[in-house]
């Protein structure tokens, strides 16, 4: 047992005071959480994805619940880039709160865009690109789906911006390690992954969907076991930080991705089921930590003794 754990881990340049982030799209913007969660006690919030004009989203319903997670399809609603930094932005930084910005867009110029309208915002540390949006110049095909487009958007988005910048993957693609490391050798100083998963749900009573857009993202528990894997692919795969997200419910979870190689980790879904899960998480890692005898998270992180 030791008195002090140090929970700090980088990504880059950025130094987290501990490795539990928010999942873009599930936190809001840091002040939807406030009865619940000081922003700043978090390693970082990761804002709702923000697009360069506002998006009104989906028709509901646009969540269902399922066995093991949700599925969610409110289609990227968002405020827009001028509201995000006017309205958003100055309370997570008046909060002290460590900013992750996520960014979508439907081509590689609307990503570059809000890369450079987002390198003049004040309070930022770091953006998160989204590339399991669908790339309208190549009929809907996510712009993840290949490594030379999720290097195209990347590279653009690091032309654009001093942030470092670090890319979202989507789970269904040929060889996650391939496009994480086109990410990379385009500029990428971190790789956060997965997405959700395209899931549907049906009434049998109804005979519809139980989605008014039909097909949306399956979250939760159900993916961890795939989250898991493709993490642990990728940080053998890459020389930049990783971000495991997918199923994190608990510290016991989060622990499972820092084991496989991940630097730190997003929590999402758990934060519908639990508001103040973020911080029970946080706390949990240290607790085990203590009790295994390591002083610092990097001592746990990436040591899997595979058979």
């Amino acid at each position: 047992m030791v008195d002090q754990v140090d929970l700090r881990v980088s990504l880059g340049d950025i130094k987290l005071k501990n490795p539990v982030m928010s999942a873009s799209g599930t936190f809001g913007y840091g002040q939807e959480y406030e009865n619940f969660v000081d922003p700043a006690a978090l390693g970082a919030v990761v804002t709702k994805g923000v697009s360069l004009n506002p998006r009104p989203g989906n028709p509901p319903p646009r969540i269902v619940e399922t066995p093991a997670g949700m599925i969610n399809a409110i289609g990227l609603e968002n405020v827009g880039v001028e509201s995000f930094i006017r309205d958003k932005l100055p309370w997570l930084a008046e909060r002290g709160a460590l900013v992750v910005a996520n960014i979508l867009g439907e081509s590689v110029e609307e990503y570059e865009a809000l890369a450079r309208r987002l390198d003049q915002a004040p309070g930022l540390a770091m953006i998160e690109v989204n590339v399991s949006c669908p790339n309208v110049a190549a009929g809907g095909l996510a712009f993840g789906a290949d490594p030379a487009t999720a290097a195209r958007v990347t590279s653009a988005v690091v032309r654009a911006t001093r942030l470092p910048v670090m890319v979202k993957l989507p789970p269904l693609v040929s060889d996650v390690t391939a496009v994480a490391r086109a990410a990379v050798d385009a500029g990428a100083r971190a790789i956060s992954l997965i997405n959700t998963i395209p899931a549907m749900a049906l009434d049998i009573e109804t005979r519809r969907p139980r989605l008014a857009n039909t097909i949306g993202g399956l979250s939760g528990p159900a993916i961890k076991p795939v989250a898991l894997r493709l993490v642990w692919q990728t940080a053998r795969a890459v020389s930049v930080p990783v971000i495991g997200i997918g199923g994190i419910m608990n510290a016991v979870d989060a622990l499972e991705f820092m084991l496989a190689g991940a630097s730190a980790v997003q929590v999402g879904t758990a934060s519908f089921v639990n508001p103040r899960a973020v911080l029970d998480i946080i706390a949990g890692i240290e607790t085990f930590l203590r009790r295994q005898g390591l002083a610092d998270l990097k001592s746990w992180i990436g040591r899997l003794e595979t058979l």
